[in-house]
């Protein structure tokens, strides 16, 4: 399946929205329009979070329902961890987490972004804004029930996952902060940030698996990288990875700069259990994990694991130590 990229064509017979959904532009022009990855271009990936189940969020513009991915591994009435991903990964990225989170007898639960792995993909970057996605995340997470689990959340997983805990503080039983933040705009991202940006503003073909890749620190397989690649099989289904480096609050007067520095309150007021778990060589968002740890009050008297030789994507360096850490805390919660 690896060595043949599938070439999205637009004339196989098959069942609305099986592929993608197009909408005629003489009709609701403003609705999202819709694509899906075909499922042969996941076949025969290395390891696999499990097989996924769906679930419908809203197109905000009224068109039809969009179609977001969820991964399951556990008994299903153990206590629930829910995995967020980031920029321009997919669920693949927690598989060694599940792992661990299985083997401790907890319940994972993982979900692929809007635009990105198994979940159908808004095929223009101006279908994406912040505010969608936090929408509909919460969306997903109020259709799987999930209530009382613990938030992972890394890179956007923490940018929208930390807007759900403060939002919904009751919701979450605790909360882990791997290398993330919430940006507000009024402090600059640092100048790598910038960089990685640029090179996804200006690439003709945006390579995503080279992009994961370079955010690991112990490198990263052919196979794996292929994983990154397999949601995408052509530049038409890429709006999202292109989209989520122009959704990040840069500004003072980013739109979306209200909602987080509302957030940003909540958390300050956060006094459930609160853990980051940050890689020792991440450039982006290594600054944040202290800026969390003085802010949330949940944080204050735990022992916060520095996961080593790990980058930005530590799940892929280090996922076998950063699931420990997250058992460690869900065990320490109290039931």
């Amino acid at each position: 399946m690896r060595g043949a990229p599938y070439a999205g064509r637009r004339d196989l017979p098959v069942p609305r929205r099986a592929l993608f959904h197009r909408i005629p532009p003489d009709c609701h022009p403003a609705r999202v329009e819709l694509l899906r990855t075909p499922d042969d271009r996941f076949a025969d990936l290395p390891d696999v979070v499990s097989a996924p189940d769906y679930v419908e969020v809203d197109d905000p513009d009224g068109g039809p329902g969009i179609r977001v991915a969820t991964y399951t591994a556990g008994l299903e009435d153990a206590p629930a961890v829910l995995l967020l991903h980031g920029e321009p990964s997919w669920s693949y990225l927690y598989r060694h987490v599940v792992d661990a989170l299985v083997a401790a007898d907890l319940r994972a639960v993982a979900v692929d972004l809007v635009g990105f792995g198994r979940s159908d993909k808004p095929a223009r970057i101006a279908d994406h804004s912040y505010a969608r996605h936090v929408a509909w995340t919460r969306q997903a997470v109020d259709a799987l029930g999930l209530r009382d689990a613990v938030l992972v959340g890394q890179d956007w997983g923490g940018l929208i996952g930390l807007r759900l805990v403060a939002a919904e503080p009751e919701r979450w039983a605790g909360v882990v902060a791997a290398n993330t933040g919430l940006p507000t705009g009024d402090v600059d991202m640092p100048q790598v940030w910038w960089g990685f940006r640029r090179a996804v503003e200006k690439a003709e073909i945006l390579d995503v698996g080279r992009l994961v890749a370079s955010g690991c620190a112990r490198g990263l397989a052919d196979a794996d990288r292929a994983a990154y690649d397999a949601p995408f099989p052509d530049e038409t289904f890429k709006a999202g990875p292109r989209a989520m480096p122009l959704l990040v609050p840069t500004r003072p007067d980013d739109p979306e700069n209200g909602a987080n520095r509302a957030a940003w309150e909540a958390l300050g007021r956060y006094d459930r259990p609160f853990l980051t778990a940050f890689s020792d060589s991440d450039p982006i968002t290594g600054a944040m994990g202290p800026v969390l740890r003085d802010h949330v009050p949940g944080a204050a008297g735990r022992v916060h694991p520095t996961i080593p030789d790990a980058g930005h994507f530590l799940q892929e360096d280090a996922g076998a130590e950063l699931g420990r850490a997250i058992v460690a805390f869900t065990e320490s919660l109290p039931r």
